[in-house]
This record gives C-alpha cells, sequence and structure tokens, in this order.
C-alpha cells in the first residue's frame, strides 16, 4: 500500500477548484463521463491499430446513482489505468494525459484532459474512490481514493474487469444531486450526443413491471451516439435533417430550411443552422444555437463565434478549435474565432443567393421569415451587405417580388420625373399610405414595399414615396 501527497504546485488546489476553476458545479458530471468517453475511445483506436489484444466487449458507459448511500457512480469499460498511470494522472493534478495520449496517436478522437476535469469531482464529494484496471496485460488493478484533501491512498487490490470506476460520496452542500431527474437531465443536457452509449440508473427505483400483453422495453441509452453532424450531407436526407430538428427543438415547427457546416481546413468546424419560421417578431428567441466540442455541450452563447445577425438561428455547432478556458464555460480570444464568424457568414450568405438562383418561386414564398434575417444582416455585417444585395427582394403592388436592380429595369421606360430621370416608388408603411398606393397605381405605376432598406443604390435617380 502507498501513501503520499498530491504533488501540487499550491499547499491544497481543492478550494482553488471549488470557488475559482468551475463556476458552475453540475459540470464536474460532463468531465467524468467526458473522460469515461477519452478511455473509451482510446481502447478503441488501441484495437484498430492491434495494441490491445482480444474481445473488447460491449462499450459502453454506466451512471448510477444510489441517494440511500449518497453516491454517483461512473464506470467504463475503456482503457483503463496502471498503477504507474494513476499515480501520474491523478496525483500530478496538471498534467494533461489526453495531451500525451494524442501525440502519440493523432487520429483519436480525445475530448477532455484527464487531471483537472477529474478533480471537478471534489465540487461535489467529500471522498471520490477510484477502481481501475488497465487494458496491459498481467497489469493488476488499482485502488485510490482521497477525501479531498492533499493525501491519498493508493494500492492494488484483486483483479476487476478493464475499464475505471469512479465513485463519488456526494457532500451535505451538494445533496441536490442526489436527485434522480435532476441528474439525468445534467447527462441530457452535457452529454445528450456523445459517442458512446451512456445509461443511467436509479438504483433505489423501483423497476417498471411490464402490463400483461406488453413486450419489455430494452435498455435505453440517453444519448444519440450519432448525430447528423458527424455525418456527410451526401448520407442525408430532408426527413433526416427534419428530424433532429425536433430532436432539438420538439415543440418547434419545421424550420425553411438549413445548412450544413463540414470544414476542415484551416479550422475544424462542423454543423447544422436551421432557418426558423418567423413571422412575427415577438416570436424571436435568441441562443438557440448549441456549441459542441467533439459532441461534448459547452455553451448556447454564441456570440463570439456566430455573426450577431445570425443569433436568430437555431442548430450546433461543433469545433475542437474553438479556445475554450479549462473549465469550458467562455471562450478564449483567438484568430480561429473570427475566422469561424466570417466563415459562417459566408456560408449563409451562399446558401441564400444558391435557393435564390435555383429555387425562385420558394425563396419567395419563404420570404416573410426570410426577410428579418436578410434585412438584418445588410444592415449589422458589410460583408453580408454586399453578398445580400444579389437576393434582397421587394413586393411589388401586384405581390410580386422584384431585386432592386430587376425593379429598375421593370420600370426604366414608363416611370419617369418631368427631368427624365428614373422614379422608385416605394413605401414603408403599405397600410398608412395605402391612398398613396392607390393613386400611384390607377397611373399604372409600380410600387415596392421596402421595410427597413437603408440605403441608395441609384445614383442619379429620384427616389419618392408613393
Amino acid at each position: 500500500m502507498q501513501k503520499g501527497q498530491i504533488r501540487v504546485q499550491t499547499e491544497n488546489i481543492f478550494p482553488i477548484i471549488k470557488k475559482f476553476l468551475y463556476s458552475d458545479h453540475e459540470i464536474f458530471l460532463r468531465e467524468l463521463v467526458s473522460n469515461a468517453t477519452d478511455a473509451t475511445q482510446k481502447i478503441k483506436t488501441l484495437s484498430s491499430i492491434g495494441e490491445a489484444k482480444g474481445d473488447l466487449g460491449e462499450l459502453r458507459i454506466d451512471v448510477s446513482l444510489d441517494a440511500k448511500e449518497k453516491t454517483i457512480t461512473i464506470e467504463d469499460r475503456g482503457v483503463g489505468m496502471t498503477k504507474e498511470e494513476v499515480d501520474k494522472y491523478l496525483n500530478q493534478v496538471a498534467f494533461s494525459g489526453a495531451e500525451e495520449f494524442l501525440t502519440k496517436y493523432k487520429d483519436a478522437s480525445i475530448i477532455g484532459h484527464f487531471g483537472l476535469g477529474f478533480y471537478s469531482a471534489f465540487m461535489v464529494a467529500a471522498k471520490v474512490e477510484v477502481l481501475t484496471q488497465s487494458f496491459q496485460e498481467d497489469a493488476p488493478t488499482v485502488y485510490w481514493s482521497c477525501d479531498g484533501s492533499p493525501e491519498f491512498e493508493l494500492y492494488e487490490v484483486e483483479k476487476k474487469q478493464r475499464g475505471t470506476k469512479i465513485i463519488l460520496h456526494v457532500n451535505e452542500e451538494s445533496a441536490d444531486f442526489l436527485d434522480a431527474h435532476k441528474l439525468k437531465g445534467i447527462l441530457e443536457k452535457f452529454c445528450k450526443f456523445l459517442p458512446i452509449p451512456i445509461y443511467f440508473k436509479d438504483v433505489n427505483a423501483e423497476p417498471e413491471k411490464p402490463k400483461e400483453g406488453e413486450e419489455v422495453v430494452a435498455e435505453k441509452s440517453i444519448n444519440n451516439t450519432n448525430p447528423i453532424w458527424v455525418k456527410k450531407p451526401s448520407e442525408l436526407t430532408k426527413e433526416d435533417y427534419e428530424k433532429f430538428y425536433r430532436e432539438l427543438y420538439p415543440f418547434g415547427e419545421t424550420p425553411l430550411f438549413w445548412i450544413h457546416l463540414n470544414v476542415d481546413y484551416p479550422f475544424n468546424l462542423t454543423g447544422v443552422l436551421y432557418f426558423p419560421k418567423i413571422k412575427q417578431s415577438y416570436e424571436i428567441q435568441k441562443d438557440k444555437i448549441q456549441l459542441y466540442s467533439n459532441q461534448v455541450f459547452v455553451t448556447d452563447e454564441v456570440k463570439d463565434i456566430v455573426p450577431e445577425f445570425l443569433m436568430l438561428l437555431h442548430g450546433v455547432i461543433d469545433s475542437p478549435d474553438i479556445p475554450l478556458n479549462v473549465s469550458r464555460s467562455y471562450l478564449q480570444g483567438d484568430p480561429n474565432v473570427r475566422k469561424i464568424n466570417s466563415h459562417i457568414t459566408k456560408k449563409v450568405a451562399d446558401k441564400l443567393e444558391e435557393i435564390f438562383k435555383n429555387e425562385r418561386a420558394e425563396f419567395e414564398q419563404k420570404w416573410e421569415s426570410l426577410g428579418l434575417f436578410v434585412k438584418y444582416g445588410m444592415m449589422t455585417d458589410d460583408k453580408f451587405l454586399e453578398k445580400g444585395n444579389k437576393f434582397l427582394v421587394m413586393e411589388d403592388t401586384a405581390g410580386k417580388f422584384h431585386t432592386l436592380e430587376e425593379y429598375k429595369t421593370a420600370t426604366e421606360a414608363t416611370q419617369k420625373n418631368k427631368d427624365g430621370k428614373q422614379v422608385v416608388l416605394y413605401t414603408t408603411n403599405p397600410i398608412q399610405q395605402d391612398a398613396y398606393i392607390q393613386g400611384a397605381v390607377a397611373k399604372g405605376y409600380v410600387g415596392c414595399c421596402i421595410p427597413q432598406y437603408h440605403g441608395n443604390e441609384m445614383g442619379e435617380c429620384n427616389i419618392r414615396s408613393c
């Protein structure tokens, strides 16, 4: 049996973790399940290159709650750790096992940093126990425990199955995490799209007995391990995108259309952004875009990544290249964030132009909702303004849509003033200005409604209100 003190630069790191490193205590579950996912991804990688021998068995993560014993347990069947690795990764707090593994196996998908992320457990636990069995042959099973002081216990125990089991003895201040509904909700929030199946169990709950004639319901994971944004657009159908939208927003209307992001240079970015139906200004809802890092939910505060005018969109963005602080609670300033922001603007503008050119009738049919995005974007983003001029449309008094250039062409011969200059007739309020509109229509003029359009693209032309 080994006893010792955890090697950190300060006398006691736990108060720092509790008070400063993580502001939101529920994040502990995200960090521990992310670590379990890392360990499982590692064993898959090692098996694929022949370094891990034998049958891997069912790869899954189990989270169980025992409110009577005041424990939360997270168990994986991943790569496990040797005694030396436990000492290295748990006792040398600031050391990142994930970074070391990535250096050696660059194609692996690693989320967190086993070290600081693991120690988030002490935000809610009075004591943490770890049982771990390495995939390496002849490696002993190792037990480690710590009560939140700089002291730990580390020794070998009877051999268990491959993987790692972490038992949190929840402290009195965090007793609310012993509620099964709350704990499952946290899992669904942060781990809904992790690539390894996650199962939740309340060990004190009465098992549901099927009614007579009903089939026994198979155990179901709480997560979708293969969300559409990790797939290729060519593999997906219209129904796939709409089904995923309903998964994100169960009570939302079918979106107008969507943009599938898939970039691997100069940064990695995937995701799907949806244009929701918006008919009235009071329906506008921001903070509907979720940010992920390797399928781990980070935040829905994406104002630094997504341009302001596109905050009305819904959907998901996933990028391992977005720089986060250690708790992933906010973005760090970085050129990649600005590049991603510009790329999203370009992709949205290109998609709108594509629909305008190829599906003009559908574009016009959806203009009531689309117009809000387009006009808002043109007023607030110079790059989008330049592109938006190609597909900004205005509806005339006959219900026909024109771009400004199309309107000028259509009225060039018939709408001139006494000086021979072309006149554009427009209104910003067709109801209040109806009498003027009817007067213009009676003379055979074509008037356009151009709400909130700022700018005169006509050079010498005079613009007059109907």
